[in-house]
C-alpha cells in the first residue's frame, strides 16, 4: 500500500472517519478515534451498530465498490453512466467515483479529498478548487432515473436551474427516459393522488422540459415534461442525516 488517497468522511460538518483507496482498486473505511470515543457521537448508519447499540469498530475491505453505506449514495445506471464520463472515471470504480461526487451527497454526509479539505484553508488553491468544480457536475442522487439537482430561485418563468456546479440543490428534477417516456407525469399523478388521500407528501410540480435550465449538453430528452419535487434532506437547522434500507442491512442497491 503506497501513497494510498484516502478521503474525509464528514457527518453534519464533523470529520468521523476515513476511507482508504488500496492496492488493487481495493478500499477500507475506519472511523476516527476521537469518534469511537464519543458516547454521545452521531449514527452514520445502524448497520455498524451492534444488538445493543453499540459501535462496531470492525473496519471491512472491499474491492472495485466501496462500503455498501458509500456506494448506496452514488446513482445508478443511465445517471452513474453519464456523470462517470463527465467525471472522466470508469462507472464500475466506485473510489474514484466518489471522489469526484462526495460533495453533495444525500442526507448530512460528505466525503472529500483530503487535499480538498487542506486547500478550503488556502485561498488561493480553493479558487482553482471551484474553477474545477464549475465544469464537472458534481452531485450524486441514488436511483436509476436520470435526474438532477435543482434550485427554483432565479429560474425563469416558474421552472428550475441546474446549478453550474452541480451543487446546493432544493429540488430533485427528474427527466423522461427512452424506455419509459411518460414516467414523470406518472410519479406527478402517484403523488398528487397520495396528497388526495390525506398523506403528507412534499412540494412537487410538474414542468415542460424546456423549464428547465442548465441541463447538460447530451442529455436527450425523450418527453415532454420534468417532475420536480422538494428535497426533504436540507433543512434551516441543517442537512438532514438519512439511510436507507439497503444501507441499515449493508446491501449494495446494484447487488438488490
Amino acid at each position: 500500500m503506497t501513497n494510498a488517497p484516502a478521503l474525509d468522511v464528514f457527518l453534519h460538518d464533523r470529520r468521523i472517519g476515513s476511507l482508504l483507496h488500496l492496492d488493487g482498486d481495493g478500499s477500507i473505511f475506519s472511523f476516527d478515534r476521537d469518534y469511537v470515543a464519543d458516547t454521545a457521537r452521531p449514527t452514520l448508519y445502524l448497520s455498524y451498530k451492534d444488538t445493543l447499540g453499540g459501535l462496531i469498530d470492525t473496519p471491512r475491505a472491499y474491492r472495485t465498490r466501496i462500503e455498501p453505506f458509500f456506494s448506496n449514495l452514488l446513482p445508478e445506471g443511465t445517471l452513474r453512466d453519464f456523470l462517470a464520463r463527465r467525471a472522466g472515471v470508469k462507472a464500475l470504480r466506485e473510489f474514484p467515483l466518489l471522489t469526484q461526487l462526495g460533495e453533495d451527497l444525500p442526507g448530512a454526509v460528505k466525503v472529500l479529498p483530503i487535499d480538498k479539505v487542506q486547500a478550503a484553508l488556502d485561498p488561493v488553491s480553493d479558487e482553482r478548487v471551484s474553477e474545477q468544480i464549475t465544469r464537472t457536475m458534481r452531485f450524486s442522487l441514488a436511483g436509476v432515473q436520470l435526474k438532477f439537482s435543482g434550485i427554483r430561485s432565479g429560474a425563469k418563468n416558474g421552472g428550475l436551474a441546474i446549478p453550474a456546479s452541480g451543487t446546493g440543490g432544493d429540488w430533485i428534477v427528474k427527466l423522461p427516459s427512452v424506455r419509459h417516456p411518460d414516467v414523470p407525469e406518472a410519479e406527478f399523478a402517484a403523488m398528487t393522488l397520495a396528497r388526495q388521500l390525506g398523506i403528507d407528501v412534499p412540494e412537487i410540480d410538474l414542468i415542460p422540459i424546456e423549464a428547465v435550465e442548465g441541463l447538460p449538453e447530451g442529455i436527450q430528452r425523450y418527453g415532454q415534461s420534468a417532475y420536480a419535487i422538494r428535497r426533504f434532506d436540507p433543512s434551516p437547522d441543517g442537512p438532514v442525516h438519512m439511510e436507507d434500507f439497503a444501507q441499515v442491512f449493508s446491501v449494495s442497491h446494484i447487488a438488490c
